[in-house]
């Protein structure tokens, strides 16, 4: 390890505090990583004389970031390794493109050829009001902000195959396009590597329109339908009410605005939205009551699970210790004769 040597000046002892060793002691002892970023920015700034451009420090963090590097190996195998092979401009061996005629090629020929590239990039990108407007199509672009959302809500992992942030890069993806009336709501946008944005594409032929529309369907004299009354909470494609006939006090039932009649007939949207209101309902309850320290979620799917109400909704149930006698097996009580675990009879 690095060691710093000082000496002490006057009569306190004090060492005095230089712009190296607070540095040093802040890299050494203070920086708290959670991503290469903090130092690949302090490189960038001691090697450009202690000054560089936010564009500079992102090409540096680009540089280091390996998930980049692996979404333009995808493109190189996919697009353009692709289309240059079958011009039989390159051909391939494994990993390894060779291009055609190389050592052919004098000097010369090799820098007027970079030239004639340099003039292509060039005009194409004088002629493109957004040349990179594929990438943001890929993602529909959102703000940094909602995309961090989005990305710590998935935990920074794919939330189709559960690859993690560190191995592949990341896009945030609209549920429903933008497109096809999809929204920048919360409910609406997922976490995706680039394979798995790549892959969903636009292969799903379902009626999109269809789809945006289906989310304002209300059926007359449901009482699920028209819940303002007792309303305690909201988001785009959900609700949260206070139970007429609750389990224990502050239980809640979040519902989706649509007309559904049970869990397995949500979109995912409508999902993502319930998910949120539960846990800002879970944060509400417990501020305003410091006894609950335990929550059954759950809820009735047809008549023979007890469903009365043919409007999906989901319970939220505060438990506090000592509310009944022998709270073990939980939801498993919905069937009074197997809440506890013993081993059932033949």
């Amino acid at each position: 390890m690095l060691q710093i040597s000082s000496h002490s000046h006057g009569l306190s002892g004090k060492v005095p505090v230089t712009a190296f060793s607070k540095l040093f002691d802040f890299i050494e002892n203070k920086m708290r990583m959670s991503h290469i970023y903090q130092p690949v920015m302090l490189m960038k700034l001691l090697e450009r004389q202690g000054k560089a451009s936010r564009g500079e420090i992102a090409e540096a963090l680009l540089r280091r970031d390996e998930s980049q590097i692996e979404y333009y190996e995808h493109i190189v195998k996919t697009m353009v390794g692709r289309v240059l092979t079958k011009h039989q401009i390159v051909s391939k061996e494994r990993d390894m493109y060779s291009l055609h005629g190389f050592g052919e090629l004098t000097t010369s020929d090799r820098e007027k050829l970079v030239a004639l590239c340099e003039n292509k990039l060039r005009a194409f990108l004088t002629t493109r009001d957004d040349p990179w407007s594929h990438r943001k199509q890929t993602s529909g672009y959102v703000s940094g902000t909602r995309r961090y959302q989005v990305l710590k809500r998935a935990n920074f992992r794919c939330e189709l195959c559960g690859i993690s942030a560190d191995v592949k890069a990341l896009e945030v993806d609209h549920i429903v396009p933008r497109s096809k009336g999809g929204t920048d709501d919360l409910s609406n946008l997922q976490a995706l590597c680039y394979s798995c944005n790549a892959m969903k594409g636009n292969r799903d032929d379902t009626d999109f329109r269809a789809m945006a529309s289906s989310y304002e369907y209300r059926e007359s004299g449901c009482v699920f339908c028209d819940p303002n009354a007792r309303l305690t909470a909201e988001n785009e494609l959900a609700v949260a009410i206070r139970d007429g006939y609750p389990v224990t006090r502050l239980h809640t039932l979040v519902i989706p605005k649509r007309h559904v009649s049970d869990y397995f007939q949500l979109h995912q949207p409508e999902r993502n939205a319930i998910d949120r209101l539960l846990h800002d309902c879970k944060h509400a309850i417990e501020d305003e009551d410091a006894a609950v320290s335990g929550f059954n979620i759950g809820m009735n799917s047809g008549e023979d699970a007890g469903q009365t109400i043919w409007h999906a909704h989901i319970h939220l149930i505060p438990r506090r210790k000592g509310d009944v006698d022998n709270p073990k097996g939980g939801v498993r009580g919905c069937i009074p004769a197997r809440q506890s675990y013993r081993t059932p009879s033949d």
